[in-house]
Protein backbone atom coordinates (compact mmCIF):
# COMPACT_ATOMS: atom_id res chain seq x y z
CA UNK A 1 0.00 0.00 0.00
CA UNK A 2 1.30 3.46 -0.96
CA UNK A 3 2.23 6.02 1.68
CA UNK A 4 3.93 9.40 1.47
CA UNK A 5 7.55 9.54 0.32
CA UNK A 6 8.46 10.97 3.71
CA UNK A 7 6.86 8.07 5.55
CA UNK A 8 8.21 5.47 3.14
CA UNK A 9 11.79 6.60 3.66
CA UNK A 10 11.63 7.40 7.37
CA UNK A 11 14.16 5.39 9.36
CA UNK A 12 12.98 3.95 12.66
CA UNK A 13 14.95 4.35 15.87
CA UNK A 14 17.82 1.90 16.29
CA UNK A 15 17.53 2.43 20.03
CA UNK A 16 13.90 1.27 19.97
CA UNK A 17 14.89 -1.82 17.94
CA UNK A 18 17.49 -2.77 20.52
CA UNK A 19 15.06 -2.02 23.34
CA UNK A 20 12.47 -4.34 21.80
CA UNK A 21 15.01 -7.17 21.70
CA UNK A 22 15.86 -6.54 25.34
CA UNK A 23 12.19 -6.53 26.37
CA UNK A 24 11.51 -9.77 24.49
CA UNK A 25 14.38 -11.55 26.24
CA UNK A 26 13.44 -10.17 29.66
CA UNK A 27 9.87 -11.40 29.12
CA UNK A 28 11.38 -14.87 28.68
CA UNK A 29 13.22 -14.59 31.99
CA UNK A 30 16.63 -13.38 30.81
CA UNK A 31 18.67 -11.15 33.12
CA UNK A 32 19.63 -8.10 31.07
CA UNK A 33 21.52 -5.03 32.25
CA UNK A 34 19.69 -2.52 30.08
CA UNK A 35 22.02 0.41 29.42
CA UNK A 36 20.21 1.49 26.26
CA UNK A 37 17.57 4.15 26.74
CA UNK A 38 18.15 7.65 28.07
CA UNK A 39 15.43 7.05 30.63
CA UNK A 40 15.27 6.36 34.35
CA UNK A 41 14.00 3.50 36.42
CA UNK A 42 11.38 5.44 38.36
CA UNK A 43 11.56 2.98 41.27
CA UNK A 44 15.25 3.80 41.69
CA UNK A 45 14.92 7.46 40.69
CA UNK A 46 11.40 8.71 41.50
CA UNK A 47 10.41 12.28 40.74
CA UNK A 48 10.48 14.73 43.69
CA UNK A 49 7.79 13.90 46.25
CA UNK A 50 6.51 17.47 46.30
CA UNK A 51 6.23 17.56 42.50
CA UNK A 52 4.21 14.34 42.61
CA UNK A 53 1.93 15.78 45.30
CA UNK A 54 1.35 18.96 43.29
CA UNK A 55 0.51 16.96 40.14
CA UNK A 56 -2.03 14.91 42.07
CA UNK A 57 -3.48 18.05 43.63
CA UNK A 58 -3.85 19.70 40.22
CA UNK A 59 -5.84 16.73 38.91
CA UNK A 60 -7.99 16.72 42.04
CA UNK A 61 -8.68 20.40 41.39
CA UNK A 62 -9.84 19.55 37.86
CA UNK A 63 -7.14 21.50 36.02
CA UNK A 64 -7.68 19.27 33.02
CA UNK A 65 -8.64 21.67 30.23
CA UNK A 66 -6.36 23.15 27.57
CA UNK A 67 -3.38 25.16 28.79
CA UNK A 68 -2.41 28.36 26.94
CA UNK A 69 -0.60 27.64 23.69
CA UNK A 70 2.72 28.93 25.02
CA UNK A 71 2.29 27.46 28.50
CA UNK A 72 0.89 28.61 31.82
CA UNK A 73 2.03 32.10 32.70
CA UNK A 74 2.80 30.95 36.26
CA UNK A 75 5.26 28.38 34.89
CA UNK A 76 6.82 30.74 32.37
CA UNK A 77 7.39 33.26 35.18
CA UNK A 78 9.11 30.63 37.31
CA UNK A 79 11.26 29.46 34.41
CA UNK A 80 12.22 33.08 33.74
CA UNK A 81 13.29 33.52 37.37
CA UNK A 82 15.20 30.22 37.36
CA UNK A 83 17.12 31.14 34.21
CA UNK A 84 18.16 34.42 35.85
CA UNK A 85 19.10 32.88 39.19
CA UNK A 86 20.83 29.80 37.81
CA UNK A 87 22.54 31.05 34.65
CA UNK A 88 22.14 34.85 34.80
CA UNK A 89 20.12 34.71 31.57
CA UNK A 90 17.51 37.43 31.01
CA UNK A 91 14.43 36.04 29.27
CA UNK A 92 10.94 37.33 29.96
CA UNK A 93 7.98 34.95 30.30
CA UNK A 94 6.98 35.99 26.75
CA UNK A 95 10.32 34.67 25.44
CA UNK A 96 9.59 31.18 26.82
CA UNK A 97 7.58 28.36 25.23
CA UNK A 98 6.38 25.34 27.25
CA UNK A 99 5.87 22.01 25.47
CA UNK A 100 5.47 18.30 26.17
CA UNK A 101 9.16 17.68 26.80
CA UNK A 102 11.94 18.91 24.55
CA UNK A 103 11.25 16.92 21.36
CA UNK A 104 8.45 19.18 20.08
CA UNK A 105 10.74 22.15 20.64
CA UNK A 106 13.55 20.66 18.56
CA UNK A 107 11.10 19.75 15.80
CA UNK A 108 9.62 23.26 15.90
CA UNK A 109 13.06 24.89 15.71
CA UNK A 110 13.81 22.92 12.56
CA UNK A 111 10.41 23.61 10.98
CA UNK A 112 10.50 27.31 11.86
CA UNK A 113 13.98 27.99 10.47
CA UNK A 114 14.67 25.41 7.77
CA UNK A 115 13.27 25.44 4.23
CA UNK A 116 13.71 22.53 1.86
CA UNK A 117 17.35 22.32 0.80
CA UNK A 118 18.62 24.71 3.50
CA UNK A 119 21.95 23.75 5.02
CA UNK A 120 21.85 22.44 8.58
CA UNK A 121 25.11 21.64 10.37
CA UNK A 122 25.44 19.27 13.32
CA UNK A 123 28.12 17.02 14.77
CA UNK A 124 28.11 13.25 14.90
CA UNK A 125 27.52 11.56 17.19
CA UNK A 126 24.47 13.54 18.28
CA UNK A 127 20.90 12.69 19.16
CA UNK A 128 18.30 12.63 16.38
CA UNK A 129 19.55 15.59 14.31
CA UNK A 130 19.74 13.28 11.30
CA UNK A 131 16.04 12.48 11.68
CA UNK A 132 14.94 16.09 12.20
CA UNK A 133 16.99 17.11 9.17
CA UNK A 134 15.21 14.44 7.15
CA UNK A 135 11.78 15.55 8.38
CA UNK A 136 12.48 19.10 7.20
CA UNK A 137 14.14 18.11 3.87
CA UNK A 138 17.28 19.91 4.98
CA UNK A 139 20.66 19.68 3.35
CA UNK A 140 22.29 17.93 6.31
CA UNK A 141 25.99 18.51 6.83
CA UNK A 142 27.31 16.04 9.40
CA UNK A 143 30.59 16.98 11.04
CA UNK A 144 32.41 13.94 12.37
CA UNK A 145 34.02 14.45 15.76
CA UNK A 146 36.89 12.65 17.45
CA UNK A 147 37.46 10.98 20.81
CA UNK A 148 40.44 13.31 21.31
CA UNK A 149 37.97 16.21 21.68
CA UNK A 150 35.47 14.14 23.73
CA UNK A 151 33.33 13.79 20.58
CA UNK A 152 32.53 17.51 20.66
CA UNK A 153 33.02 19.63 17.53
CA UNK A 154 35.74 22.27 17.55
CA UNK A 155 35.60 25.62 15.79
CA UNK A 156 38.09 24.23 13.27
CA UNK A 157 35.78 21.28 12.60
CA UNK A 158 32.81 23.56 11.96
CA UNK A 159 34.47 26.47 10.17
CA UNK A 160 34.43 24.99 6.62
CA UNK A 161 30.71 24.24 6.81
CA UNK A 162 28.95 27.35 8.16
CA UNK A 163 28.91 29.42 4.97
CA UNK A 164 25.25 29.60 3.90
CA UNK A 165 24.00 27.39 6.76
CA UNK A 166 20.79 28.45 8.53
CA UNK A 167 21.03 26.22 11.62
CA UNK A 168 23.83 24.84 13.78
CA UNK A 169 22.63 22.23 16.30
CA UNK A 170 24.70 21.68 19.45
CA UNK A 171 24.14 19.94 22.78
CA UNK A 172 26.05 20.13 26.08
CA UNK A 173 26.25 17.97 28.16
CA UNK A 174 26.11 15.83 25.05
CA UNK A 175 23.79 12.95 24.36
CA UNK A 176 25.24 10.31 23.71
CA UNK A 177 28.64 10.92 25.34
CA UNK A 178 28.07 12.76 28.62
CA UNK A 179 30.88 15.14 27.67
CA UNK A 180 30.73 18.95 27.77
CA UNK A 181 32.02 22.02 26.00
CA UNK A 182 34.68 23.99 27.81
CA UNK A 183 34.37 27.77 27.96
CA UNK A 184 37.13 28.08 25.35
CA UNK A 185 35.61 25.53 22.95
CA UNK A 186 32.16 27.11 22.97
CA UNK A 187 33.55 30.65 22.81
CA UNK A 188 35.43 29.87 19.61
CA UNK A 189 32.28 28.40 18.05
CA UNK A 190 30.18 31.43 19.06
CA UNK A 191 32.76 33.71 17.48
CA UNK A 192 32.31 31.78 14.22
CA UNK A 193 28.52 32.22 14.36
CA UNK A 194 28.82 35.95 15.06
CA UNK A 195 31.33 36.43 12.24
CA UNK A 196 29.15 34.46 9.81
CA UNK A 197 26.10 36.56 10.63
CA UNK A 198 28.02 39.81 10.16
CA UNK A 199 28.67 38.73 6.56
CA UNK A 200 24.99 38.32 5.72
CA UNK A 201 22.67 40.86 4.18
CA UNK A 202 19.27 41.89 5.54
CA UNK A 203 17.49 39.70 2.98
CA UNK A 204 19.38 36.58 4.08
CA UNK A 205 18.46 34.21 6.88
CA UNK A 206 20.81 34.39 9.83
CA UNK A 207 22.75 31.38 11.03
CA UNK A 208 20.84 30.31 14.13
CA UNK A 209 22.24 28.15 16.92
CA UNK A 210 20.02 25.58 18.60
CA UNK A 211 21.59 24.88 21.97
CA UNK A 212 20.22 21.82 23.76
CA UNK A 213 21.05 22.05 27.46
CA UNK A 214 18.48 19.61 28.81
CA UNK A 215 21.25 18.00 30.93
CA UNK A 216 22.73 21.30 32.16
CA UNK A 217 21.92 20.66 35.84
CA UNK A 218 23.44 17.18 35.78
CA UNK A 219 27.14 18.02 35.75
CA UNK A 220 29.93 16.52 37.84
CA UNK A 221 32.30 19.33 38.71
CA UNK A 222 32.65 20.64 35.17
CA UNK A 223 31.28 24.11 34.41
CA UNK A 224 28.23 24.28 32.16
CA UNK A 225 28.63 27.10 29.65
CA UNK A 226 26.08 28.57 27.25
CA UNK A 227 26.30 30.88 24.22
CA UNK A 228 24.50 34.01 25.46
CA UNK A 229 26.37 34.06 28.77
CA UNK A 230 29.61 34.05 26.80
CA UNK A 231 28.53 36.57 24.13
CA UNK A 232 25.42 38.72 24.73
CA UNK A 233 25.16 39.32 20.95
CA UNK A 234 24.41 35.59 20.56
CA UNK A 235 20.96 36.24 22.07
CA UNK A 236 19.69 37.28 18.65
CA UNK A 237 20.64 33.93 17.15
CA UNK A 238 20.33 31.29 19.93
CA UNK A 239 17.35 29.07 20.71
CA UNK A 240 17.73 27.04 23.89
CA UNK A 241 16.18 23.64 24.64
CA UNK A 242 15.60 22.81 28.31
CA UNK A 243 13.10 21.36 30.78
CA UNK A 244 12.59 19.00 33.73
CA UNK A 245 12.76 15.65 31.93
CA UNK A 246 16.30 14.85 33.01
CA UNK A 247 17.13 17.13 35.95
CA UNK A 248 14.04 16.11 37.94
CA UNK A 249 14.06 12.46 36.77
CA UNK A 250 10.75 13.35 35.13
CA UNK A 251 11.06 11.88 31.65
CA UNK A 252 7.41 10.83 31.54
CA UNK A 253 6.01 13.99 33.10
CA UNK A 254 6.64 15.81 29.78
CA UNK A 255 7.40 19.40 30.68
CA UNK A 256 10.02 21.12 28.54
CA UNK A 257 10.77 24.70 27.62
CA UNK A 258 12.49 26.60 24.90
CA UNK A 259 13.62 30.21 24.97
CA UNK A 260 15.18 32.55 22.49
CA UNK A 261 14.39 35.38 20.05
CA UNK A 262 10.71 36.36 20.30
CA UNK A 263 10.10 36.22 16.52
CA UNK A 264 11.32 32.59 16.43
CA UNK A 265 9.48 31.51 19.58
CA UNK A 266 6.22 33.06 18.34
CA UNK A 267 6.41 31.06 15.10
CA UNK A 268 7.28 27.89 17.01
CA UNK A 269 4.21 28.47 19.20
CA UNK A 270 2.01 28.96 16.14
CA UNK A 271 3.35 25.79 14.53
CA UNK A 272 2.84 23.67 17.63
CA UNK A 273 -0.78 24.80 18.05
CA UNK A 274 -1.43 22.62 15.00
CA UNK A 275 0.47 19.70 16.50
CA UNK A 276 -1.06 19.84 19.98
CA UNK A 277 2.28 19.37 21.72
CA UNK A 278 1.32 21.09 24.98
CA UNK A 279 2.55 19.81 28.29
CA UNK A 280 -0.51 18.66 30.32
CA UNK A 281 -1.95 21.48 32.38
CA UNK A 282 -1.72 19.68 35.77
CA UNK A 283 1.96 18.94 35.19
CA UNK A 284 2.60 22.57 34.24
CA UNK A 285 0.77 23.81 37.33
CA UNK A 286 2.75 21.42 39.54
CA UNK A 287 6.10 22.34 37.99
CA UNK A 288 5.37 26.02 38.55
CA UNK A 289 4.59 25.34 42.22
CA UNK A 290 7.74 23.25 42.60
CA UNK A 291 9.95 25.95 41.10
CA UNK A 292 8.51 28.67 43.37
CA UNK A 293 11.15 27.64 45.91
CA UNK A 294 14.55 27.25 44.19
CA UNK A 295 15.73 25.04 47.04
CA UNK A 296 13.21 22.40 45.94
CA UNK A 297 15.12 22.10 42.69
CA UNK A 298 18.60 22.43 44.16
CA UNK A 299 18.18 19.84 46.91
CA UNK A 300 16.68 17.26 44.58
CA UNK A 301 19.21 17.82 41.81
CA UNK A 302 22.23 17.56 44.12
CA UNK A 303 21.06 14.24 45.54
CA UNK A 304 19.97 12.85 42.17
CA UNK A 305 23.12 13.73 40.28
CA UNK A 306 25.37 12.39 43.06
CA UNK A 307 23.69 9.00 42.59
CA UNK A 308 24.10 9.17 38.83
CA UNK A 309 27.73 10.15 39.23
CA UNK A 310 28.35 7.17 41.51
CA UNK A 311 26.84 4.78 38.96
CA UNK A 312 28.86 6.31 36.13
CA UNK A 313 32.07 6.10 38.17
CA UNK A 314 31.44 2.43 38.95
CA UNK A 315 30.81 1.67 35.28
CA UNK A 316 33.78 3.74 34.10
CA UNK A 317 35.99 2.06 36.71
CA UNK A 318 34.80 -1.37 35.62
CA UNK A 319 35.64 -0.68 32.00
CA UNK A 320 39.05 0.69 32.95
CA UNK A 321 39.71 -2.47 35.00
CA UNK A 322 38.97 -4.56 31.90
CA UNK A 323 41.33 -2.35 29.92
CA UNK A 324 43.99 -2.99 32.54
CA UNK A 325 43.50 -6.73 32.02
CA UNK A 326 44.35 -6.33 28.36
CA UNK A 327 40.87 -6.25 26.84
CA UNK A 328 40.38 -3.99 23.81
CA UNK A 329 38.11 -1.56 25.65
CA UNK A 330 38.18 2.02 26.86
CA UNK A 331 35.85 4.71 28.24
CA UNK A 332 35.80 8.50 28.53
CA UNK A 333 35.43 9.89 32.03
CA UNK A 334 31.88 11.28 32.32
CA UNK A 335 31.39 15.00 32.83
CA UNK A 336 27.59 15.20 32.93
CA UNK A 337 24.21 13.67 31.97
CA UNK A 338 23.67 9.94 32.56
CA UNK A 339 25.88 8.47 29.85
CA UNK A 340 29.26 6.80 29.62
CA UNK A 341 31.08 6.56 26.30
CA UNK A 342 32.58 3.09 25.90
CA UNK A 343 34.94 1.72 23.25
CA UNK A 344 34.65 -2.01 22.49
CA UNK A 345 37.16 -2.71 19.73
CA UNK A 346 35.84 -6.14 18.73
CA UNK A 347 34.39 -5.56 15.27
CA UNK A 348 35.84 -8.21 12.95
CA UNK A 349 36.25 -10.77 15.74
CA UNK A 350 34.76 -14.25 15.54
CA UNK A 351 32.03 -15.50 17.89
CA UNK A 352 32.20 -18.97 19.49
CA UNK A 353 29.75 -20.27 16.85
CA UNK A 354 32.16 -19.25 14.08
CA UNK A 355 30.24 -16.24 12.78
CA UNK A 356 31.92 -12.86 12.51
CA UNK A 357 31.06 -9.61 14.32
CA UNK A 358 30.74 -7.51 11.16
CA UNK A 359 29.59 -4.21 12.68
CA UNK A 360 28.61 -2.48 15.89
CA UNK A 361 25.02 -3.76 15.72
CA UNK A 362 26.28 -7.35 15.57
CA UNK A 363 28.33 -6.70 18.70
CA UNK A 364 25.34 -5.16 20.49
CA UNK A 365 23.14 -8.19 19.89
CA UNK A 366 25.97 -10.60 20.72
CA UNK A 367 26.43 -8.91 24.10
CA UNK A 368 22.70 -8.89 24.77
CA UNK A 369 22.50 -12.63 24.21
CA UNK A 370 25.84 -13.73 25.65
CA UNK A 371 26.48 -11.22 28.44
CA UNK A 372 23.05 -9.85 29.26
CA UNK A 373 24.43 -6.37 28.60
CA UNK A 374 22.57 -3.97 26.29
CA UNK A 375 24.34 -0.89 24.87
CA UNK A 376 23.58 1.55 22.05
CA UNK A 377 26.09 1.82 19.19
CA UNK A 378 27.09 5.26 17.99
CA UNK A 379 25.52 4.31 14.64
CA UNK A 380 22.23 5.25 16.36
CA UNK A 381 23.63 8.78 16.59
CA UNK A 382 24.77 9.24 13.00
CA UNK A 383 28.09 7.38 13.05
CA UNK A 384 29.12 4.50 10.78
CA UNK A 385 28.47 0.93 11.93
CA UNK A 386 32.20 0.29 11.63
CA UNK A 387 32.83 2.58 14.64
CA UNK A 388 33.57 0.68 17.90
CA UNK A 389 32.00 3.29 20.22
CA UNK A 390 28.87 2.80 22.33
CA UNK A 391 26.60 4.73 24.70
CA UNK A 392 25.81 3.31 28.12
CA UNK A 393 22.96 4.94 30.05
CA UNK A 394 23.00 4.25 33.79
CA UNK A 395 19.54 5.61 34.59
CA UNK A 396 17.84 2.22 34.51
CA UNK A 397 20.15 0.31 36.85
CA UNK A 398 21.16 0.28 40.50
CA UNK A 399 24.87 0.40 41.32
CA UNK A 400 24.87 -3.26 42.37
CA UNK A 401 23.43 -4.26 39.00
CA UNK A 402 26.25 -2.44 37.25
CA UNK A 403 28.86 -4.20 39.40
CA UNK A 404 27.58 -7.70 38.65
CA UNK A 405 27.36 -7.12 34.89
CA UNK A 406 31.05 -6.27 34.47
CA UNK A 407 32.27 -9.90 34.82
CA UNK A 408 29.60 -11.02 32.34
CA UNK A 409 30.85 -8.42 29.86
CA UNK A 410 34.43 -9.58 30.43
CA UNK A 411 33.59 -13.23 29.78
CA UNK A 412 31.64 -12.49 26.61
CA UNK A 413 34.41 -10.32 25.17
CA UNK A 414 37.06 -12.91 26.07
CA UNK A 415 35.06 -15.48 24.09
CA UNK A 416 35.60 -13.51 20.89
CA UNK A 417 38.66 -14.51 18.84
Amino acid sequence: MKVSKLAANLIGSEIVKIGNEVNDLKAKGAEIANLTIGDLNSNIYPIPALLKEEIQKAYQNNLTNYPPANGLLSLRKEVSKDLKNRWNLDYSPNDILITAGSRPLIYAVYKTIVDEGDKVVYPTPSWNNNHYAYLTSANAVEVKTKPETNFLPTADDLRPHLDGAVLLALCSPLNPTGTMFTREQLSEICELVIAENKKRGEDEKPLYLMYDQIYSNLTFGAEHVDPVSLFPEMKEYTIYIDGISKCLAATGVRVGWGFGPAHILDKMKALLTHVGAWAPKPEQEATAKFYENPENVNVFVEDFKSKLEESLKVLHGGVQDLKGKGLAVDSIEPMGALYLTIKLDYIGKTKPDGTVIENSSDLVFYLINEAGVALVPFSAFGEEKSEPWFRASVGGLAVDEIKVMIPRLENALNSLK
